[in-house]
């Protein structure tokens, strides 16, 4: 661990080292590629120096306990030690934990696609809920969250697009993508009997044009008019958008804004998300060994959730996780269970360093 540890030390300083150089802010892609990195960094060279400083103290205080005759001064380095050695384990088990391999995905912005599936109208009231859910968690996090498409039902939304930006959104939110189940009474059920619905969320981290560039000449760009619900803005000009990614037939079709041009921009930007997204899984496929490491399949028909309200529970049922606050979580407070998420991911990142 320590050698990997001297090793980060040697490139961070050799990307401060770069960025010291006054040229590099002329070259824009190059610079923010390695402020990127060593910004990667940075948590691991502190924490490495923390644990040199405390280990150092440590040798002193051990020092102190042999050649000291002073008693007063001998239970000082007594407790210098205790505390030393006890937070040594800690930043040992931390550092373990951040040279982990990160998935290079993590710093991305995303988008997020909400869609009710079976239970009727009970299920575009959820898509609403968990609309509103996450939301509230973007604000506690500071992230900034936008409509790009939005369609109504009767009594709730069919399916909204929002975009996220923020630090480290794809790292939070990646665990989300899969089917969505909520168990409750509806509000039109006379007998008081528990329904059960779906929604689907699938989170999009977005390309940077660095990496992936959306080929124009496999998009066939057709216009048509607005109509029908779901339009924040329908109307009755050729102004609605419908784009296919000829190689996959992947579509998009938009009509929320009168302006034709605003409409194929939404389009195009959620047609680059879904191809992009479509190369990352299929790529991660791939790597068997790796997907072994990730909690779920990242597949869109995954049920990964269980929100139970009758019992006020919620249940992953990826990493068997139960909480019995489903109040809090469905107003936004997601922490925990992302957070136990991530605890188990690395776990099994973990385990599987330590066999390799």
């Amino acid at each position: 661990m320590f050698d990997k540890l001297d090793a980060v030390v040697v490139r961070y300083d050799e990307l401060t080292e770069k960025l010291a150089d006054p040229t590099i802010y002329d070259r824009q892609k190059e610079f923010k590629k390695i402020s990127s990195e060593r910004s990667g960094l940075e948590p691991v060279v502190q924490a490495y120096k923390e644990y040199k400083d405390i280990k150092q103290n440590v040798i002193d205080a051990k020092d102190m306990l042999v050649n000291e005759s002073d008693p007063e001064l001998k239970e000082m380095a007594r407790e210098e030690l205790n505390t030393g050695e006890k937070a040594l384990v800690e930043l040992e088990e931390r550092l373990k934990i951040l040279l982990l391999p990160k998935d290079p995905l993590d710093d991305k912005d995303v988008m997020i696609e909400i869609r009710a599936g079976a239970g009727g109208n009970e299920a575009s009231i959820f898509v609403a809920d968990v609309l509103r859910m996450y939301q509230n968690y973007f604000k506690e996090l500071g992230f900034k969250s936008d409509m790009i498409s939005f369609s109504e039902s009767d009594e709730g939304i069919k399916e909204v697009i929002i975009a996220v930006k923020g630090d480290q959104v794809y790292s939070r939110m990646k665990y989300e993508s899969g089917v969505h189940r909520v168990q409750r009474v509806p509000k039109t059920e006379s007998q008081g009997r528990v329904h059960t619905s779906t929604i689907t969320v699938a989170v999009l981290p977005e390309a940077d044009e660095v990496e992936f560039e959306l080929d124009m000449n496999d998009v066939r760009v057709d216009v048509y008019r607005a109509g029908g619900n779901g339009g924040q803005s329908v109307n009755t000009t050729d102004s609605a958008v419908r784009v296919t990614h000829l190689p996959t037939n992947t579509v998009v079709a938009i009509q929320d804004e009168k302006s034709q041009i605003k409409n194929k921009a939404k389009a195009l930007k959620i047609l680059t998300a879904r191809i992009y997204d479509k190369m990352v899984r299929d790529a991660r496929e791939k790597e068997a060994a790796e997907r072994k490491g990730m909690v779920g399949t990242g597949d869109r028909s995954e049920r990964i959730r269980t929100y139970n309200f009758p019992q006020g529970r919620l249940t992953d049922h990826r990493i068997g996780l139960t909480l019995y606050s489903l109040d809090k979580i469905i107003e936004g407070d997601l922490n925990p269970v992302v957070e136990a998420l991530i605890t188990h991911n690395q776990a099994l990142l973990l385990q599987g360093e330590s066999e390799a």
